[in-house]
């Protein structure tokens, strides 16, 4: 059964973000795109007209492969910025880290999750949560 939002990954990890939309799609989620930098969605989001919700899952390192690039919570400022409120985002992570899930959850992001499999099903959770 297809599942009307809008799906945006961000995500320099090839190959760890083709796994999520393969995981989304295989959940119903047609509308699933991916992103390698922030700066790359950011100038799609500015064109888009929202009719549909729109959840971003977001790496928070997003800097680890191109050093140059904004880090996910630049982006989600960012995005805050553009007075997008039809936007949910949800950051991930492959570091755990306290003080950086502190940092997000302060910057009002959705949910802060582990890039790991349990972080997939949580991230199923708190979309499920957003559409509902």
């Amino acid at each position: 059964m297809a599942v009307t939002a809008q799906i945006h990954i961000v995500d320099d990890d090839e190959m760890l973000a083709e796994m999520l939309v393969d995981h989304l799609r295989d959940q119903g989620f047609q509308d699933v795109r991916l992103f390698a930098t922030g700066e790359l969605f950011l100038m799609e989001l500015s064109a888009l007209n929202h009719d549909t919700p729109l959840i971003v899952i977001l790496d928070f390192n997003l800097n680890s492969i191109y050093p140059q690039a904004a880090n996910g919570l630049e982006i989600l400022q960012a995005i805050q910025k553009q007075n997008k409120q039809q936007v949910s985002v949800i950051m991930y992570s492959s570091q755990s880290q306290y003080g950086e899930a502190l940092e997000i959850i302060n910057s009002n992001a959705k949910g802060f999750i582990t890039k790991d499999l349990k972080g997939f099903i949580e991230i199923d959770r708190i979309i499920k949560n957003l559409l509902n």
